[in-house]
C-alpha cells in the first residue's frame, strides 16, 4: 500500500467534526432528557457510598464524579463536559495542530462519561461505534503537542489499519445479521419495500423510493447483500485497486441511506471509516494533481495483481448472479430475483469462513507491520532510524492487541467461533469491555413494521371530552407534514419513540416518565417535542389528562393518473397504548414506583462558584437560540442547520472565555 498521511489527516479531520455535531447535538437535549426535571435525571445512576473517586471511576467511567467536588450537580455537569467537547472538537475541525492524540483522548473521555448515564437514550449502536472509533483516533493521531508539527508527517501509521478492521467487523457483521435473524422479508427479499416508511425518521426522498416496483427493490436487496457480506473482505485486499472498488460499494450504499433516512451521524462516521481504504495517490487524484510515485512502490509483477483482480470481480458477480438467481426480462426490462440458498447452506457457509476472515485479519495486518517496518528501515539516519522502530514496536503492539480482544464481540456472529477464541483473548475482552473498546455490531437485523408502520399519538385534554394530538417535531404524526432533514442531529426522544410502538408501554419504562413530566408542564421536556414552545397545545396551562393510542401509519401511493397526493401518510387506529391518567392518578403512581422514576433525591444546589454560574449562563445561550427560533421553522424541517451549529459553536466558544475570565478573577 502507497502512503497514506492524506486519508489519515481527512480521517481526524472528518472524526473531529463528528464529534462536534455529536456534542452539540446531545447538548441541546440534555436538560429534557437527563436535567433534573427530565425524562431519566442523570443523578440517578451516580450513587455517591462514600466510596475513593479511584473506586467510583473504576466502577463506572465517567468525568461526572467530579461533580461535586467542582460544586455542580448532575445536568450542570453534563452541559459543562459538552460544551468543553463541543468547543475542543470545532477548534480541531479548524485548526490542524489540534488534531492531537491528546486531545481525541480528552474528546473520547467526555464521550465516554456521557454515554456511562445516557441510559436508554445513549445506547445506540451508532454511539458505541463512535466511542470506538474515537478510542481508534488516540492512537492514530499524532502527539503534536509534544512533538511538534513534524509529528503527522513521522507518526508511524500502522494503527490506521485497524479503522479498516473495524469497517470490516461492522459491515460484514450487518449483513450477516439480516439473514441469521431468518427475517422473512430479507429472505424473501422484500424488505426494502416496507424499509422506506418504516424507518424512525424517513427523509421527503423516502416517499419516493418507495414507489419504486417491487423489483427494484428487490434487485436492491441482493445489492445490500453484495456490498455488505462480499465486499467487505477486499478491504484487507492489499491491492489498491479492489479497495478503491470496495470504497465507492459503500459510498453508494451510505448515501443512498443518507438520502432516503434520517441516522443522525451514522452514515457519515461509516463513511469516514471508509478513507482508511484510500492511499495518498488516490487524494491526489481527487484533487488533480500530480502525484510522484513512491520509488519502492509497485512491481515487476503488475499484471499478476490486474489478473487477480479481474478474477475477484468475476467471482463477486457470478455468485451474487447464481446464489440470487438473477434474470433479465428483456421484454418487460425487468429483472427478477430470488434466493436460492436455505437457511442451513447459509449456516453451514457462515461457519466456514468466519474463522478464516480472522486469519485473514492476522494476515493483513502483518503485511502492514511488515510494511511499515521495511519504511523504518529505509529511513536515513541511525538516530531516526532507532525511534522509528521504536514507534513502530509501541503501535504494532497496540494494533496487534485492539485487534486481538476485537475478535470476541467480532465472532459473535456465529456460536462456535466464538466459543474457539483464545481464553486469554477473551479474558483481555472482559477487563475493557466497560470502556467500549470494542463492539458488536449489526443493523437492520429484522424488518419492523410489515403490516404497517405502529406509531404512537398522545392526546392531551383539558375536561376528558376534547382531545388534541400532541405533535412531535420529527417523527410521523400529522398526516399531511412532510418527513424532516434532520442529518446529522440525532432527536433522541422521538427514536425512542419509534422503539415503544414496537412493544407495550412496559417495555419502554421512559414512556411513563414522558407522561408524567408533561402533566406536570416542564418545559425541558416540552422542548424535546416542541423546540418552540408555542407550537405545543398546552404551552399555557398543562393538560389536565393525558392518553396514548396506537396507530399504524403507511405511506400515500400516486394517485391513477400519475399525480401526487395532498397527504405523505394514510393511518388506521389499532388500540389504546396507554390509558388515560391524570396527577396522583392510581395506575400513573404505580406505574412511577413499579419502574423506579420516583425521586430519590433533592437535586444538589448549584454552587455559587465561577464554573456553575457561567455553565447556567451556557444554558440561558441555548434558551436564547430556541427563542429565535420561534414562529420560524415548520415543522417539517430540523432547528439544526449549518447556520444554527456555528452560532451554538460560537455561544460555546464565548461561555468557555467566560468561564477563564471568571476563574483569573477568582484567583
Amino acid at each position: 500500500m502507497g502512503y497514506i498521511t492524506l486519508p489519515r489527516r481527512l480521517f481526524l479531520w472528518c472524526m473531529a467534526l463528528i464529534y462536534m455535531v455529536a456534542f452539540v447535538s446531545l447538548y441541546l437535549q440534555i436538560p429534557g432528557l437527563y436535567g433534573n426535571d427530565g425524562l431519566l435525571p442523570a443523578r440517578w445512576q451516580l450513587r455517591y457510598s462514600g466510596k475513593a473517586l479511584w473506586e467510583q471511576l473504576l466502577s463506572s467511567p465517567t468525568l461526572l464524579w467530579l461533580a461535586p467536588r467542582l460544586g455542580l450537580d448532575t445536568q450542570t455537569a453534563m452541559e459543562l463536559l459538552c460544551l468543553l467537547g463541543a468547543a475542543l472538537s470545532l477548534a480541531a475541525t479548524v485548526l490542524e495542530s489540534l488534531r492531537d492524540s491528546l486531545v481525541f483522548l480528552f474528546l473520547w473521555i467526555v464521550y465516554l462519561s456521557m454515554y456511562q448515564v445516557g441510559q436508554v437514550f445513549l445506547y445506540f449502536q451508532w454511539d458505541s461505534l463512535l466511542l470506538e472509533t474515537g478510542f481508534l483516533c488516540v492512537l492514530i493521531a499524532p502527539v503534536t503537542s509534544l512533538r511538534g508539527w513534524r509529528a503527522g508527517r513521522e507518526h508511524n501509521p500502522v494503527t490506521f489499519w485497524l479503522v479498516r478492521w473495524l469497517l470490516f467487523r461492522l459491515m460484514f457483521a450487518s449483513g450477516i445479521v439480516k439473514l441469521t435473524s431468518r427475517c422473512p422479508t430479507w429472505w424473501g427479499l422484500t424488505a426494502l419495500t416496507y424499509h422506506y416508511e418504516t424507518q424512525c425518521i424517513p427523509t421527503p426522498l423516502a416517499w419516493f423510493a418507495h414507489q419504486l416496483p417491487v423489483w427494484w427493490h428487490k434487485l436492491s436487496v441482493v445489492a445490500t447483500f453484495t456490498i455488505e457480506i462480499a465486499a467487505p473482505f477486499l478491504f484487507l485486499s492489499p491491492l489498491r485497486r479492489l479497495r478503491l472498488g470496495a470504497f465507492y460499494m459503500q459510498v453508494v450504499l451510505q448515501v443512498l441511506i443518507i438520502l432516503s433516512g434520517n441516522y443522525n451521524f451514522f452514515n457519515l462516521l461509516t463513511l469516514t471509516m471508509c478513507l482508511s481504504l484510500l492511499d495518498d495517490e488516490h487524494i491526489y487524484f481527487w484533487l488533480r494533481k500530480k502525484y510522484t510515485p513512491n520509488p519502492n512502490q509497485g512491481s515487476s509483477l503488475w499484471w499478476a495483481g490486474f489478473v487477480v483482480e479481474i478474477a475477484v470481480w468475476a467471482l463477486i458477480g457470478f455468485g451474487t448472479v447464481t446464489w440470487f438467481d438473477l434474470q433479465i426480462n428483456w421484454d418487460k426490462w425487468t429483472v427478477s430475483s430470488r434466493t436460492v440458498f436455505t437457511f442451513h447452506q447459509f449456516n453451514q457457509f457462515l461457519k466456514t469462513v468466519t474463522f478464516p476472515s480472522v486469519w485473514l485479519g492476522v494476515l493483513s495486518l502483518t503485511w502492514e507491520l511488515v510494511s511499515s517496518m521495511f519504511r523504518c528501515a529505509c529511513v536515513e539516519g541511525f538516530f531516526k532510524r532507532f525511534l522509528g522502530t521504536v514507534q513502530w514496536t509501541v503501535f504494532g503492539a497496540a494494533a496487534v492487541s485492539m485487534f486481538a480482544i476485537s475478535l470476541v464481540p467480532f465472532t459473535f456472529i456465529e456460536y462456535d467461533s466464538n466459543a474457539s477464541v483464545w481464553p486469554g483473548v477473551r479474558r483481555g475482552y472482559d477487563a475493557v469491555s466497560r470502556y467500549q473498546l470494542v463492539n458488536s455490531y449489526g443493523l437492520f437485523r429484522r424488518m419492523t413494521g410489515v403490516g404497517g408502520r405502529p406509531e404512537v399519538v398522545i392526546e392531551g385534554s383539558m375536561d376528558k371530552v376534547t382531545w388534541t394530538e400532541i405533535e412531535f417535531m420529527y417523527k410521523p404524526g400529522n398526516l399531511s407534514a412532510p418527513p424532516s432533514v434532520i442529518t446529522p442531529h440525532q432527536p433522541r426522544l422521538d427514536w425512542q419513540m419509534w422503539f415503544a410502538a414496537l412493544g407495550t408501554h412496559t417495555h419502554s419504562p421512559w414512556f411513563t416518565s414522558l407522561i408524567y413530566r408533561l402533566l406536570q408542564g416542564k418545559t425541558d421536556v416540552i422542548e424535546l417535542i416542541q423546540s418552540d414552545v408555542s407550537q405545543y397545545p398546552f404551552h399555557q396551562q398543562p393538560p389536565t389528562y393525558l392518553r396514548a393510542h396506537r396507530y399504524k401509519y403507511w405511506f400515500t401511493k400516486t394517485l391513477a393518473d400519475g399525480s401526487y397526493p395532498q397527504r405523505w401518510w394514510r393511518r388506521v387506529y389499532i388500540e389504546e397504548f396507554y390509558p388515560t391518567v391524570y396527577l396522583g392518578d392510581t395506575f400513573l403512581e404505580s406505574m412511577l414506583s413499579q419502574h423506579g422514576l420516583k425521586d430519590k433525591s433533592l437535586p444538589r444546589r448549584v454552587s455559587e462558584a465561577a464554573v456553575p454560574q457561567v455553565v447556567k449562563g451556557g444554558g440561558c445561550s441555548r434558551k436564547e437560540y430556541r427563542m429565535s427560533r420561534r414562529g420560524f421553522s415548520p415543522p417539517s424541517l430540523s432547528f439544526i442547520t449549518p447556520t444554527s451549529l456555528v452560532s451554538s459553536s460560537h455561544a460555546m466558544l464565548g461561555c468557555l472565555e467566560d468561564t477563564r475570565t471568571l476563574i483569573e478573577a477568582s484567583q
